[in-house]
């Protein structure tokens, strides 16, 4: 056997010690789940790459689903945190053990009212509460009536089971449980809402403040106020509310860990970078 094939056969079993080591200590570090708030969603994923990218004891992986969905797989034990953008109802506390939900308050958010481009550019800018009622409830339909273009309102909403809808609900329509009638499309994330009023030149929609930084769509005032971080922190947009994460009893190990890092300094500034509001 030649120098050159014994130095490539050392190379290669150098190669699968390696991997075999990376793998080993990848199946022995600690699982940390995260699921729920598709508007904590973002911020958790960028949290958890950092997380995971600085130690290899505890991994940390994060999906969606919405509130309801999070709660849900947390109070079942399918998941570590549940990612809340509303605190956990009596109903969810009664079903779970009452009382078992730990709350950890990571940052501040408003549900931003925004519309297609076309419609911002053409005067509509702001809109009041009785306004945006009537369009959820059907009675507004058309831009024309709040002095926009003549066009039918594209109304978008969340699907059951959104933390944001139900915080919509609660603020603007006066119940968690209101009929929306107005409603066209119904989107199963804060993503899907963005995309559907970008795709359109007629939509209005309600989403996360991270998802509405951006120039392909209009962020109205609300009530006279203005969706912008120092309203949002004070409490003076109206539609101001705080971003969670829960445990169901008291977090592992790892799942503290993880939310010490998103609570600690170096996870604020995570989330500032991120579009979010943080602490």
């Amino acid at each position: 056997m030649g120098r050159g094939e014994k130095m490539s056969k050392l190379t290669i079993a150098l190669l699968v010690v390696l991997c075999i080591g990376s793998l080993a200590t990848a199946l022995a570090a600690e699982k940390v789940t995260a699921t729920g708030s598709t508007t904590v969603l973002p911020l958790a994923e960028a949290e958890a790459e950092a997380f995971n990218g600085q130690q290899t004891d505890i991994q940390v992986t994060v999906t969606g689903g919405g509130t309801g969905a999070g709660i849900t797989a947390a109070g079942e034990g399918r998941s570590d945190i549940a990612m809340a953008s509303r605190e956990v109802k009596d109903s969810e506390r009664t079903k779970y053990s009452k009382n078992n939900f730990q709350q950890f308050f990571i940052g501040y958010d408003g549900i931003v009212i925004a519309v297609s481009k076309p419609i911002y550019e053409a005067g509509v800018k702001a809109i009041t509460k009785d306004q945006l009622k009537k369009i959820y409830s059907g009675e507004i339909k058309n831009w024309k009536e709040l002095n926009g273009p003549d066009k039918e309102i594209y109304a978008i909403a969340r699907e059951d089971g959104s933390g944001t809808r139900d915080t919509f609900n609660e603020l603007v329509m006066g119940s968690t449980t209101a009929e929306t009638p107005g409603v066209s499309t119904v989107a199963a994330g804060n993503a899907e809402v963005k995309t559907a009023i970008t795709g359109s030149d007629k939509a209005i929609g309600y989403l996360g403040f991270s998802y509405v930084e951006s120039d392909d769509l209009g962020a109205l005032k609300y009530e006279g106020v203005n969706p912008d971080p120092k309203n949002i922190k004070t409490g003076s947009y109206p539609l101001a509310r705080h971003l969670y994460f829960y445990t169901f009893g008291q977090p592992t190990a790892g799942a503290q860990k993880f939310i010490d890092f998103v609570l600690g300094p170096e996870g604020q500034k995570i989330a500032d970078e991120n579009g979010f509001i943080p602490l």
